[in-house]
């Protein structure tokens, strides 16, 4: 048997969706803290004897500790009221959402959300441009993911034609004043670009071509934008060019490994908001009330799902 038809049989069935479902079962086992305590790596560690399964065990081990710390960080925005705001911004297929998903997966949904807007309606095309974002940001204690943001119109819009060059030339100016704007009302904004090469944007397509659990993630306009590849270049360079200012600078995601950078992406996070660890305060389970005679409706008076599994 060859080399090729032996990674076949030793392949994940189901790519890349088991591996993410070994991933996660992972991280559920590492999540769970040893004796209550409220710290992360007390617990002793199991030795992997292949040399993939040392790299995906580095990897998700160091997932978690990071993790940990994004709680900390949660908690510290939450008790000081801060209002963070984070852009994620890149060519499709760069694996933002990969990382968006490993941010938010160990936090409270009320305290940190994900905004992922489609295509402006007929009203919002008619209002000022940066109206239907300013409607999501973050008030006290908040923070803010945008999965594509205000930086559509010198994306997308601007390679497809979806706005006019005087639109275009507005947005160019206007768009540092909008984010001196956010800053200086207390918001923390961070920016990142997620950049990934050719070849591998071409590789991760087919993957969803091939992948029906992925499929959805492959638009129209993705496959329009294989056609611009190099006018979407220009109008990266032209955007970073006017809004990669000293106040909200652009920080770069080398994204051809996805792994490294979720965990490259998530460490930077980090840095940018300073946060100490709040001890959380020990919970105690009350008593649960006592029975006073109650009596469960028989279940053959209910509709219940069949047991198949």
């Amino acid at each position: 048997m060859g080399k090729k038809d032996k990674r076949a049989r030793n392949a994940p069935v189901g790519g890349e969706v088991h591996l993410d479902a070994v991933e996660g079962e992972a991280k559920e086992a590492a999540w769970k803290l040893p004796n209550g305590d409220a710290g992360y790596g007390k617990k002793k560690k199991k030795k992997a004897k292949h040399a993939d399964a040392k790299k995906s065990y580095r990897y998700v081990d160091e997932l978690v500790r990071l993790q940990f710390e994004l709680i900390k960080l949660q908690d510290w925005v939450q008790k000081e009221g801060l209002k963070v705001v984070v852009i994620f911004e890149g060519r499709d297929a760069a694996g933002k959402g990969g990382v968006i998903k490993r941010i938010t997966e160990s936090l409270n949904p009320r305290i940190c959300r994900v905004v992922a807007l489609g295509t402006p309606t007929e009203r919002e095309r008619s209002q000022w441009y940066f109206q239907r974002y300013v409607q999501h940001l973050p008030g006290k204690g908040e923070i803010v993911l945008f999965d594509r943001s205000w930086y559509n119109r010198a994306g997308v819009e601007r390679v497809m034609g979806f706005c006019t060059d005087d639109e275009y030339s507005e947005f160019l100016r206007s768009c540092p004043l909008f984010e001196e704007m956010l800053i200086k009302s207390g918001i923390i904004l961070i920016k990142y670009w997620f950049s990934v090469g050719d070849d591998e944007q071409e590789r991760r397509f087919k993957e969803r071509i091939d992948n029906p659990i992925k499929r959805w993630k492959l638009s129209p306009m993705d496959l329009k934008s294989r056609e611009h590849w190099v006018e979407y270049s220009r109008a990266k360079d032209m955007m970073q060019k006017f809004t990669d200012t000293d106040q909200s600078p652009w920080n770069i995601v080398d994204a051809d490994n996805k792994k490294k950078a979720r965990l490259n992406c998530i460490s930077h996070l980090l840095t940018r908001i300073p946060y100490k660890e709040i001890r959380p305060a020990k919970i105690k389970l009350s008593p649960r009330q006592k029975d006073d005679g109650y009596v469960r409706p028989p279940k053959t008076s209910q509709h219940w799902v069949p047991t198949v599994y």
